[in-house]
Parts: structure tokens; sequence; C-alpha cells
């Protein structure tokens, strides 16, 4: 949407006493509309959770990450592939960076994703993905030099104690021993792989959205298949049941596709700032879609981890700008 009025609209509302009524209906509906996408956005995400496991011995994982992307790839070029054209000769210098971004955010995150799946529950999954912010601010510290203060690092303690619960399913005596359920740690080498993407965005070209995430999609569907191919040497590779392509569809559909082009506009409309913001919904709607779908128990320790998760966010993201920054 490109107004007069955008800059605005993606800010505080308009105070100027002379600013028309027209103004004002206009920002109402841009955030509105904004908070839609998000919600949409952020329940789809959650819901990706409960399809990795829905598709526990309907599909393996590996071939559920190729198949993902490819679909998406396809749904990409039937939309966008103009644009994709135009664009494509200022993506040809960033090749290198391109793959780096794809492999690592798409083909790395989504792999431990499904492949945690068969370990751990969606509860867990959607807990542990909501670390994923703090897992950027520390990047930002090692990578950029990004300066913490005290109470952001009081934050990434608490989130960090949400993981230490999840992974050890509220004893903490087996922390000790290292018992922990291997799927939570996939999720967690995951969500770092998934911060080191968001963290190389700050040097993402100068292209549309749409085409970036084409080029990331593509090299996400490629780099897949070796993964493929060492499922298949392992003999646990299988083709999807009639469940697991539905599935395959939902998924290279949804959370792929539609919910990335949902986010990209919403981002358009109110700043990445504020669209950011409701990444925090994931871990709330995961668990809750667990529940209400897969029956899955929802046990204290969840609602413990949960509430050190969201109040580390919280901490880390609204409230460590008052607290001083750790030179």
């Amino acid at each position: 949407m490109r107004t007069s009025f955008s800059e605005s609209a993606a800010g505080d509302p308009p105070d100027d006493p002379t600013a028309s009524a027209r103004h004002r209906v206009l920002w109402r509906w841009v955030n509105d509309q904004a908070y839609v996408l998000l919600v949409f956005t952020m329940l789809i995400w959650g819901a990706n959770a409960v399809a990795a496991r829905l598709a526990v011995g309907e599909i393996s994982p590996m071939v559920l990450t190729f198949l993902r992307w490819t679909v998406c790839c396809a749904a990409l070029l039937l939309t966008s592939r103009r644009r994709i054209a135009e664009h494509w000769h200022v993506l040809r210098p960033s090749w290198r960076y391109i793959a780096l971004m794809g492999t690592l955010g798409f083909t790395g995150f989504n792999a431990l994703f499904y492949a945690a799946a068969h370990h751990t529950t969606a509860i867990n999954i959607a807990i542990i993905q909501g670390t994923i912010p703090v897992f950027v601010l520390l990047g930002s510290l090692l990578v950029f030099g990004t300066r913490i203060g005290w109470v952001q690092a009081l934050g990434v303690l608490l989130t960090l104690a949400g993981i230490v619960v999840v992974a050890s399913q509220g004893h903490l005596a087996a922390l000790a021993s290292l018992r922990f359920n291997i799927g939570d740690l996939w999720m967690i080498v995951g969500c770092v792989f998934y911060a080191g993407y968001a963290l190389g965005l700050r040097r993402r070209p100068a292209v549309p959205a749409v085409v970036f995430f084409a080029a990331t999609a593509a090299v996400a569907a490629l780099v897949s298949l070796p993964l493929v191919a060492i499922e298949i040497v392992r003999g646990e590779a299988f083709m999807p049941t009639p469940t697991g392509l539905l599935l395959v569809l939902f998924i290279g559909l949804l959370p792929s596709f539609v919910s990335q082009l949902t986010f990209m506009q919403a981002v358009s409309l109110i700043g990445p700032a504020r669209a950011g913001m409701f990444l925090n919904l994931v871990p709330i709607f995961g668990p809750l879609l667990a529940v209400l779908v897969l029956g899955e128990p929802l046990s204290p320790f969840h609602a413990v981890a949960l509430a050190l998760v969201l109040g580390g966010i919280y901490i880390a993201e609204h409230l460590g700008a008052r607290g001083r920054p750790i030179p």
C-alpha cells in the first residue's frame, strides 16, 4: 500500500487536530488489516508444529522438507514469475549469500523441525520455536557487537531457562545425566540456524521481498535433495501416503507460501518492529492447537516453560532498552 499516509500508519495514530477524519479512518484500517494478517500468519506457523506431528508415519522428514519447498516454488512461479524475472539479474552476484541463507533458514531449520517431530511433541516444538527472537538478540551481540542491556540479559536467561524446562520435561535432575529428548535438541539447533538466517537478512539484496523469498526457497528445494538421498541410503525414506500428500499441500501452500506473503504485507503496512512483536503468538497458538487437534497433554512444566519463554522475550524486547548496556 503506497500512500502519503503510510509513514504515519506504521507508527502512532495522527494526533494533529487538523488531521482529516479520512486520515484517521485510514490509520485504523491499515492497523486493523495488519493485525488480521499477522494473527492469521502466526496461527498458520503455530499449526505447522501440529502438521509436523501428523506427518509422522505418513511421509519421511527429508522427503517432506523437499516437497514442501517444491510446492512453494511452484506457487511462487505461478504468482510472481514476472517480478522474479525482472529482478533475477540483481540476485546473481549474491548467489553464495543466497545459497547460505536458503540452506540455513529454510532447509536446515525445516529438516530439523520435521525430524524433531518424530521424537518430541508439537507443544515442545512450538515453545522452543518461540526462543528464536532471543537467539537473534544473542547473535546480534556476537556477530555485530550490538550491546545488550542488563534487563535484556535477564530476559535471555529466562528464555533459556524455559528451554531447559522443556528439554528436561520439568525434571531438572535429568540435566546431570544429559537425558535430553533428541527432538528438543534438534529444535534448539534448528532455531539457532533460523536466527542466523534472520541476522543475515541485514545484507539482503535490494530486490522485492517476494523475489528474495523465491530465490531462497529454490535453494531450499535443491539443498534438500542430498538429505533425501541420505534418507534413501539409510532405508528411512518412503513416499507419502494420501494423508501425507495432503499435509505436503497444506505445509507447502500455507506455512511456506501464503503465510510468508501475508507477513510481508503486514510488515509493509506497519513496519518490521511492530510486526515482529506478533511472533510471540507462535508459542501460544502452537500448544493450543496441539491440545485441540492432537489431544496432547499440557503438563504443568509446559505452562512454566511457556511463561519463562514469553516473559523472557517480553523483557528482552520491550523492557530491555531501560537496562544498562553491557560494554
